[in-house]
């Protein structure tokens, strides 16, 4: 369930969608590529990330790059396969984006104990053939993505957005639109997850 007595952490408020019965020392943060187009993103970013106990695995949306993947598709479809696998190639930019504008290492596994870093997805995706647990479609998202890197790397999952979720639950968060359609499926085992938006956008 989630709490709307948000917490205010810095520039963030932060919230709980599913608390954990122990205190989480890994977390997943997937920082949406809408935030991207803010001004102090970089700051934001890192401010997020300090706050966070343990290591911590950044996962960075697509953003605008993505978007205009989906305009192009909508106008000419293409087959899903390639489409999703362009999706993912454009996570690496945006990841290379983030980890030079934090000074974070970029990451090919989800960080070691008590390292911080971003994740290049398209990288750690094509290892193990993991890309076979996401299907290919629109539907899956870096959402899903953040979720599976939390999943296997038994983190907690944050989700930092743009604006707060606007109601309760995994599945009444899909039909709102705020989170993918598969992240409930793939983050089921998933023992805690957080929401964070900046302070200003709450």
């Amino acid at each position: 369930m989630t709490r709307r007595d948000s917490r205010p952490s810095d520039g963030w408020l932060i919230g709980t969608l599913r608390s954990a019965s122990d205190p989480v020392g890994r977390w997943v943060v997937k920082f949406g590529g809408s935030l991207l187009t803010r001004r102090h993103w970089p700051h934001e970013l890192g401010e997020l990330v300090a706050r966070l106990p343990g290591a911590v695995t950044v996962v960075v949306g697509g953003g605008p790059l993505v978007d205009g993947l989906r305009t192009v598709d909508a106008a000419s479809p293409r087959p899903a396969e390639l489409m999703h696998a362009l999706a993912i190639e454009a996570l690496r930019i945006t990841a290379r984006l983030a980890a030079d504008a934090t000074e974070l290492p970029l990451l090919v596994e989800p960080a070691a104990a008590g390292a911080r870093g971003v994740l290049d997805p398209c990288t750690w995706l094509a290892e193990r053939e993991r890309t076979v647990f996401l299907p290919a479609g629109w539907h899956v998202t870096s959402d899903s993505i953040a979720a599976a890197v939390a999943r296997e790397a038994l983190a907690g999952l944050m989700l930092a957005k743009r604006r707060p979720p606007p109601v309760t639950g995994l599945e009444e968060l899909v039909a709102a639109g705020w989170i993918d359609p598969y992240l409930p499926v793939v983050a089921e085992p998933v023992v805690a997850i957080d929401w964070a938006v900046p302070a200003d956008a709450g």
